[in-house]
C-alpha cells in the first residue's frame, strides 16, 4: 500500500493541535525540534497504515508534552526515554480516545512481526528496564513476568507519571534499581558461593544474592558495551576481589526496536525537498502607473517629432478610431454588466434584509385585536452592499500577440463597468523586460539596465527573476480622462502586436512582450491583494487573470559551494518529492510531474490564504488549442461537454482547475463585431447573416460576462 506522506503530516499537525512543520524525509528514526517546532518522520513506506498512524501519533505525543529543556546527567538518556514513552502516549490516548485503537493495533503488529527479538528470548532474565518497556508497549499481547513487589512498585510509579518531573523522579527510581540488581548479580558470578546460588532469602548487603533472577548475556545485546571500573577494596566487596563489569545498565529492547523501525523506511526515491513562497518587495517588482505610461507617452511623442506636419494623426489617426468605435459599440455591454451586477446586489441585499417590531401600535391592525397579537408597525432594515474591488493581471507575454487586442477588449468592458459602478481597480501586466537597457532620447545615450532584487535569497525559496516586473497599466486612481489617454495607449500597443501587416509606428523596447512570468506574477499577487484591499478600504476583492496559457514551474534557490566560497543558485524543480510549503497557513502542496499544475497549486495556495476573493481566468483561445485546453482539466464525461458548448457559444468554463471559474473564449469571436451593420443594398442571404454573426457575438459577450457578474457579487 502506497503511504500518502502528506496526509499524515495533515493527522500529525491535527493531533499536534499547532502550526508544525513537518517533513518526511529518508532518515532513520523520527525527529522532533521542540526550538524550531518541526517534526522530521522517516518515509515508513514499508509500514501498515496503524503503524505509520501510531508512530505519527507517539511523536505528536512528545511534540505536545515532552518540555523544551536538556535531559539530566545523571539518569542515562534510554532510561528518560522509555518512561517518557509510557507518558506521553498515555496523554495521548487520553487526549484523542480513538488514538487507543491505533496505539493498540499497531503494537500488536509490531508483536506479531516480533519487532522486539522476543522469539528467542526469555523475558524473565531481562532487566526492568526492558520488561517495563515491554510492559508498557506490548503487555497486552505476552505475558511480562514482575517479580517482586518493588519491582511493581517502580512499574506503577511510571504508570502514575503525569508531568515531565514525574518522569524523572521514576527513570531515576528505575535506572538506581537496575543498576543495583547488575552490581549485585556480578558480584554473584565472581564469587559462585553455594550461598549466592541459593538465593532463597532476601539480604541487604550489596555481595548477597538478589531476589529475581540474574541477567544473562544471553539475553542482551553486546553491542556498545563499555566495562565498569573495577570495584574498590571494602566498597560492596567485603572479601576484596576486583571485579570488571559494564558501567550502566542497558534498554536493549528499545535499541532492538529501533534497528526494526529502520526496515520500515523506504531506501528507494530522493529526500523530500521543502520550499517556500518569498515575500517580495512590491517597491522593486511594481513599476507604477506613471512611470509606465511616461515611458509609453514619451517613445510615441519621439516618433511624432521625426514626422513632418501632423504626426500624430499619420501615425494614430486609424488606430485611435477604431478605440473610439469600440468603446461606443461596446456600451452595450457594459450597460449590461451594470444592470446584472445591481440587480444581483439589491436581490442578495433583500435575501440579507431582517424584519423587525417598531413598539408603534398599526392602526390598521387595531380591528383584528380579538385573533392577532401581532399589532405593531413594522420595520424592514436592508443589510448593506458590500465593498468591492478588481484585480487585474495581465498576459503580456509573447505568445500573446494575436489575441492581444481582443483581450484588451474584454478588460476595457471590465474597466468601464468597474468605472460606472465606482468600483476600484488596478491592471497589471506581466513581464520580463521592463528593467531592460532603455535608450534616453533627451540625453541621446543608453540607460543601463539594473536589476533589484525583489527579496533576500536563502536557500529553498522559490525564485522569482530580478527581471520580472508587474507593470501598472491601469488604475482607478487616475481621472477619468487620464484614464481615457492610458487606455488609448495600451489599445495602441495591442493593435500594434494583433495587425500581422504592421502598423505606420513602433513601442517601446521597455513594453515589448516576453516570456510567461505567470507564477512569478501569482507570487506578488500575496502583497499585492492585501495593499490594495487595505488602501481601498474593501470587503471583497475580486482577482481576474487575463492569459492564453500555462507557465513554467519556478527553480529554487540553493547554496551551492565550491572550495572556500558559496553562492545562492537555482534548481529545478523535481516532481512528486519536491513540496511547496506554506508556514503561515502549516500546509503544503506536492509538486505534481504535469508542469502545468504549478500554476494551480500557487492559485490553491492563494484561495487558502485569501478565502474571501474569488479568483478567475480568463483564457483567450484559437481553435487549434482548443482540445488541448480542455484535455488537461477534463476527463470524457466533461470534455464533450465543453466540446458541445464550445461549438454553440464559442466559450466555456472550467470549475475544476486552480481558479473558481476558468472561462475560456473564441479568440475569433471576440474579434467579431456585435453591431449589425450590412452595406446598402444587401441581400437577403447577407442581412440574415449579419444578423445572425451579430446575434451570436452578444450572446457569447452576455453569456460570459454574466457568470462573471454571479462571481463578484
Amino acid at each position: 500500500m502506497t503511504i500518502k506522506h502528506e496526509i499524515k503530516s495533515q493527522l500529525a499537525k491535527l493531533l499536534a493541535t499547532e502550526d508544525l512543520v513537518v517533513e518526511h524525509r529518508p532518515v532513520e528514526t523520527a525527529q522532533f525540534n521542540v526550538h524550531t517546532r518541526v517534526l522530521t518522520l522517516p518515509q515508513w513506506d514499508n509500514a501498515s497504515n496503524y503503524v505509520y498512524d501510531m508512530l505519527v501519533g507517539h511523536e505528536v505525543g512528545h511534540a505536545l508534552f515532552t518540555p523544551d529543556q536538556d535531559p539530566p546527567t545523571d539518569i542515562p538518556h534510554s532510561f528518560v526515554n522509555i518512561v517518557e514513552d509510557a507518558r506521553i502516549e498515555k496523554l495521548m490516548k487520553r487526549k484523542y480516545l480513538g488514538l487507543g485503537k491505533t496505539f493498540f493495533r499497531g503494537y500488536k503488529e509490531l508483536h506479531e512481526e516480533d519487532f522486539f527479538f522476543l522469539k528467542d528470548e526469555d523475558i524473565s532474565k531481562m532487566n526492568l528496564a526492558d520488561r517495563a518497556n515491554l510492559w508498557f508497549k506490548i503487555g497486552n499481547y505476552t505475558q511480562i513476568p514482575i517479580e517482586s513487589n518493588e519491582e511493581m512498585e517502580i512499574i506503577n510509579l511510571i504508570s502514575d507519571t503525569e508531568t515531565f518531573a514525574d518522569v524523572l523522579v521514576a527513570a531515576e527510581a528505575l535506572y538506581k534499581f537496575c543498576k543495583e540488581e547488575k552490581e549485585k548479580e556480578k558480584i554473584s558470578d565472581v564469587h559462585m558461593t553455594p550461598q549466592s546460588e541459593g538465593g532463597e532469602t532476601e539480604q541487604p548487603e550489596m555481595e548477597q544474592q538478589p531476589q529475581v533472577q540474574s541477567e544473562t548475556t544471553e539475553g542482551s545485546s553486546g553491542e556498545g558495551q563499555t566495562e565498569i571500573p573495577e570495584i574498590k577494596e571494602g566498597e560492596n566487596n567485603k572479601q576484596g576481589v576486583e571485579v570488571d563489569f559494564d558501567d550502566e545498565p542497558k534498554v536493549t529492547t528499545a535499541e532492538k526496536l529501533e534497528e526494526r523501525l529502520r526496515d520500515l523506511v523506504s531506501n528507494y526515491g530522493m529526500d523530500n525537498v521543502y520550499v517556500e513562497i518569498p515575500k517580495v518587495n512590491l517597491d522593486t517588482v511594481i513599476a507604477k502607473n506613471k512611470d509606465v505610461h511616461n515611458a509609453i507617452t514619451k517613445y510615441f511623442d519621439y516618433q511624432i517629432s521625426k514626422r513632418s506636419g501632423n504626426g500624430e494623426e499619420l501615425l494614430f489617426s486609424k488606430v485611435d478610431g477604431e478605440f473610439k468605435k469600440f468603446k461606443k459599440s461596446a456600451q452595450k455591454e457594459v450597460n449590461y454588466l451594470v444592470k446584472e451586477f445591481e440587480c444581483r446586489k439589491a436581490a442578495d441585499s433583500y435575501a440579507r434584509a431582517n424584519t423587525a417590531r417598531t413598539g408603534v401600535l398599526d392602526c390598521t391592525k387595531l380591528h383584528t385585536y380579538k385573533y392577532n397579537e401581532d399589532l405593531f408597525k413594522k420595520v424592514t432594515t436592508f443589510a448593506d452592499g458590500k465593498n468591492h474591488g478588481l484585480v487585474f493581471v495581465l498576459d503580456w507575454s509573447g505568445s500573446m500577440s494575436g489575441v492581444l487586442s481582443d483581450t484588451c477588449k474584454q478588460l476595457f468592458n471590465l474597466i468601464w463597468f468597474c468605472n460606472k459602478t465606482g468600483i476600484p481597480f488596478d491592471v497589471y501586466a506581466f513581464t520580463n523586460e521592463w528593467n531592460r537597457e532603455t535608450f534616453d532620447y533627451d540625453k541621446n545615450e543608453f540607460i543601463t539596465a539594473e536589476f533589484p532584487s525583489h527579496y533576500e535569497k536563502k536557500e529553498n525559496l522559490l525564485c522569482v527573476s530580478e527581471k520580472f516586473t508587474m507593470m501598472n497599466m491601469l488604475t482607478s486612481k487616475t481621472s477619468t480622462k487620464e484614464l481615457e489617454r492610458q487606455m488609448i495607449n495600451i489599445w495602441r500597443i495591442a493593435e500594434y502586436y494583433s495587425r500581422s501587416w504592421g502598423t505606420p509606428y513602433s513601442i517601446a523596447d521597455q513594453l515589448g512582450l516576453s516570456g510567461t512570468p505567470l507564477n512569478e506574477a501569482l507570487v506578488t499577487l500575496h502583497q499585492i491583494i492585501p495593499q490594495f484591499q487595505s488602501e481601498n478600504k474593501l470587503q471583497k476583492v475580486h482577482c481576474l487573470v487575463l492569459t492564453d496559457g500555462e507557465a513554467n514551474p519556478l527553480t529554487r534557490h540553493v547554496e551551492i559551494k565550491r572550495e572556500d566560497t558559496s553562492w545562492i543558485g537555482q534548481r529545478r524543480l523535481v516532481p512528486e518529492c519536491t513540496y511547496v510549503r506554506d508556514r503561515k497557513l502549516g500546509t503544503t502542496y506536492m509538486v505534481d510531474c504535469r508542469w502545468h499544475q504549478f500554476t494551480d497549486l500557487l492559485l490553491k495556495n492563494l484561495k487558502e490564504n485569501f478565502p474571501s476573493v474569488n479568483f478567475i481566468g480568463m483564457r483567450v483561445l484559437e481553435g487549434r488549442d482548443v482540445n488541448s485546453f480542455i484535455r488537461m482539466y477534463s476527463d470524457s464525461l466533461t470534455h464533450q461537454k465543453h466540446i458541445q458548448s464550445w461549438k454553440k457559444l464559442r466559450s466555456f468554463c472550467i470549475k475544476n482547475s486552480g481558479y473558481d471559474a476558468y472561462f475560456a473564449l473564441s479568440s475569433s469571436a471576440l474579434s467579431q463585431d456585435s453591431e449589425f451593420e450590412v452595406d446598402e443594398g444587401a441581400t437577403k442571404a447577407k442581412i440574415k447573416s449579419a444578423f445572425i454573426k451579430s446575434l451570436k457575438t452578444k450572446k457569447l459577450n452576455k453569456k460570459v460576462l454574466g457568470e462573471f457578474i454571479s462571481l463578484v457579487v
